[in-house]
């Protein structure tokens, strides 16, 4: 972002449950990109998920008609369950298909997860999804 000079994006650190509900109107978000979440394999740290009812929803509120929701991650497990759980709790359209791109050199990936998978040869499961222009 910073070096495309993007004057109409931000990235924010903090706890999404939160920022997401405090911060955000409804319809402001053009693009909200959540990769390689939940490390929590513990049952009893599943409440610390990040993709939970609340938080699919609070992406579906917040995004634009028209807006995505990019979701990265290296476990097929909660992939799965992650596409499943923005079917049931929004309307969002997909899962899209994202294909892979190739990098260019070995520092070339979005995230150290990605590129920690890519040079194990290790699948990374990515799934895209769009409010609708129709959507109110």
């Amino acid at each position: 972002m910073a070096k495309d000079k993007l004057p109409n994006a931000i990235m924010v650190h903090g706890d999404a449950q939160r920022l997401f509900g405090e911060l955000f109107p409804d319809e402001s978000l053009s693009a909200v990109h959540v990769y390689f979440p939940d490390p929590w394999w513990k049952k009893r740290h599943h409440k610390r998920r990040v993709m939970n009812e609340k938080f699919v929803e609070e992406i579906a509120r917040t995004l634009t008609p028209g807006g995505s929701l990019h979701f990265w991650t290296d476990v097929r497990e909660r992939f799965d369950a992650t596409l499943e759980l923005i079917a049931d709790q929004t309307a969002l359209e997909g899962p899209l298909k994202v294909a892979e791109r190739p990098a260019e050199h070995n520092l070339d990936y979005r995230t150290h997860f990605e590129r920690r998978m890519r040079l194990t040869e290790r699948p990374v499961f990515r799934a895209e999804f769009r409010k609708s222009c129709r959507a109110k």
